[in-house]
């Protein structure tokens, strides 16, 4: 049900989280002038094929979080269940940039070079403020409901 406007945030946020999967986070300049470049799985030299250093819990999150919002879009006859995981998913964006923030922290510690983030570093706090709207909606057309019950 595409028309609610809640269904509108949660796929707005699936494709802003789908994006990171196709471009880079951030980019880290080492000591040694060699520049790496951070995507959604980890650590990778610019110009080269591999990984340099594989992070596997940030990814494994990211795939949770898109297809939790993506499959939440369908459970709009249970509005008490889709505020519930729409609220894990919530969590689940803020431990993302967490974990993501750490193990950019540690990469830059590690190879001592300065981090630049790419515009896809801001994804996830518009994703979760997204997500706060959408469980917003959500909780206002459960109370309209609920209210249309009483009076008939």
């Amino acid at each position: 049900m595409i028309q609610r406007i809640q269904s509108v945030y949660l796929l707005i946020v699936a494709l802003l989280m789908g994006s990171i999967f196709i471009y880079p986070f951030a980019e880290l300049l080492g000591a040694n002038g060699q520049l790496f470049i951070i995507n959604f799985n980890g650590l990778s030299i610019k110009n080269e094929e591999g990984m340099y250093l594989l992070t596997i819990p940030p990814m494994i999150l990211l795939i949770l979080i898109v297809s939790i919002s993506f499959l939440s879009i369908f459970l709009y006859k249970k509005r008490v269940i889709q505020m519930r995981i729409n609220f894990i998913n919530l969590m689940l964006m803020l431990g993302y940039l967490g974990l993501n923030y750490y193990y950019i922290q540690n990469f830059s510690k590690q190879l001592d070079g300065i981090v630049s983030y790419n515009v896809t570093a801001i994804f996830p706090i518009i994703s979760a403020i997204l997500t706060y709207l959408a469980i917003r909606a959500i909780g206002k057309d459960e109370a309209l409901i609920r209210s249309m019950d009483r009076i008939r």
